[in-house]
């Protein structure tokens, strides 16, 4: 065996990590080791940095990267220990640093929790002396010098540029009163509530809102202007042919026309339909016959089978196709109704509605009852009898649903009433028609009104001549004068 692997006998006495350092000590051959010594405090001191470098670069593994900052600082700690005099400087410099550090992040703290509270009495205080002084300002200068003013309080500077010659040097003074023109005699407050007032009695002069009603679901007040709006273009894009009997039509005239909606007025009445199932009854007829040829024979077939079509899509419970053949005199079986169905609807794509003159009457009539402190129910009567007898002539075909609306409210209120213009201006607002574009309308309802062209068609007559229509058919209305266009 060799020497150096010959341990001395008191080597298993030893306590802590078998070491060369520590195998020469006990065997006495190396001196023991002085804390005193300047040399090994130096390379303590070399080392620390040395092993602090290797445990900063040692820094893959996520508890070294977590871990880094506290290293770090216990190390610190260790070379303050462990150094002399000379290294004390240095240390001391940096722990003072961080002292200060931490005394300045605990002053933000504490500055940061008043701080809100202090601020807010600050700027109450700062407002509160800005004001008076303002307010002393105004007292002094003249209503006359008063040139613009700011209702919302922000900051002193928006109430400050109203003011002239209150002797602040504010560069941005005269760009923001120049902004606002200038009003004498008459304080900004006042001023305001009197254009408001003044607005409001202009407006109620002007017209009065339909519109305003919110409490009643049914009436859509929120919707309805968008409503009709959109009716407006419909109207234009799904309206029949006006010349179709010149034009399609060689086996059909325009008095057969008007017998067969006669009669569909007394079947209607027969079994209780709404009018808006007879107004859409005609415009499906009209618009069929726009597009297709149809013999005689079948015209009464398309106008039963336009009346099933209608009152499945109005009505809560429509009348049965056999309810419709028996009207007919059994002329036409139920198989030859279903297959007139059948084309009818293929031909409108099952896209049978359309707005009618019924549909604008209800907008209309609501505008008219507006100036009436109580409604008028024979204003409504006369206006629906006068809508309905247009169904029949051929020749107003011409004219639009909505036309046809506003012009039997405008004969309705020149016939009940001839002391005051029949036309409003909220009438003109929701109608959006003028008493002058309504003039050759009306003068052809008054012919109808006054049976002056001879129509033997008597159906809707005798409809409203009845009591529960306050018999509105028998009333007739003046002459109309130039002056009310």
């Amino acid at each position: 065996m060799k020497k150096e692997n010959i341990l001395p006998s008191n080597f298993r006495q030893l306590n802590g990590p078998i070491t060369r350092a520590a195998a020469l000590r006990a065997s006495g051959k190396m001196p023991p080791l002085k804390a005193s010594s300047k040399q090994d405090q130096k390379r303590i001191l070399r080392a620390n940095p040395k092993r602090a470098a290797l445990d900063e670069n040692n820094t893959s593994g996520p508890d070294n990267a977590g871990n880094q900052r506290k290293r770090r600082a216990v190390l610190q700690d260790v070379t303050n220990v462990c150094c002399e005099s000379s290294y004390t400087s240095c240390f001391s410099a940096t722990k003072i640093q961080a002292k200060i550090a931490k005394q300045a992040k605990k002053g933000q703290l504490k500055v940061s929790k008043i701080a809100p509270s202090v601020a807010l009495e600050h700027r109450h205080l700062r407002a509160n002396s800005k004001k008076k002084n303002i307010c002393q300002e105004v007292k002094r200068v003249p209503c006359s010098e008063i040139v613009c003013s700011s209702t919302q309080e922000k900051d002193a500077s928006s109430q400050t540029s109203g003011i002239r010659g209150v002797g602040i040097d504010d560069p941005q003074l005269p760009n923001q009163c120049s902004r606002v023109p200038s009003h004498s005699h008459n304080s900004p407050k006042k001023e305001k509530c009197n254009v408001l007032e003044n607005q409001k009695i202009s407006n109620d002069q002007e017209f009065i809102d339909i519109d305003s009603d919110h409490k009643d679901p049914q009436l859509c007040s929120l919707y309805a202007a968008d409503i009709y709006s959109n009716l407006r273009v419909a109207e234009l894009v799904r309206r029949s042919l006006p010349t179709f009997m010149e034009t399609v039509q060689r086996d059909i005239t325009q008095s057969m026309r008007g017998i067969l909606i006669d009669w569909l007025v007394e079947v209607s009445e027969e079994y209780k339909l709404v009018p808006d199932t007879l107004y859409l009854t005609v415009y499906l007829i009209d618009r069929f016959l726009s597009q297709n040829y149809i013999e005689r024979q079948r015209l009464q077939l398309l106008g039963i089978t336009c009346m099933l079509i209608a009152s499945k899509y109005e009505e809560i419970c429509s009348p049965r196709v056999e309810e419709f053949c028996f009207i007919t005199d059994n002329t036409y079986t139920s198989l030859e109704v279903l297959r007139m169905e059948t084309q009818v609807l293929n031909f409108f794509g099952f896209q049978i509605f359309a707005p009618t003159a019924k549909t604008f009457l209800r907008r209309f009539l609501r505008a008219a009852q507006a100036s009436y402190k109580s409604p008028s129910y024979e204003l409504e009567y006369l206006a629906d009898y006068l809508a309905e007898l247009t169904l029949v002539d051929y020749s107003l075909l011409n004219f639009l649903p909505s036309v046809i609306a506003a012009s039997s409210v405008f004969l309705a209120r020149w016939t009940l009433d001839q002391t005051s213009h029949p036309w409003s201006p909220t009438l003109e607002k929701y109608t959006s028609y003028k008493a002058s574009d309504l003039k050759t309308t009306v003068l052809a309802m008054q012919d109808l009104q006054l049976n002056t062209s001879g129509c033997p068609l008597n159906a809707i007559r005798m409809k409203y001549r009845q009591p529960k229509f306050k018999s509105v058919s028998a009333l007739s209305s003046p002459k109309l004068l130039e002056t009310l266009f």
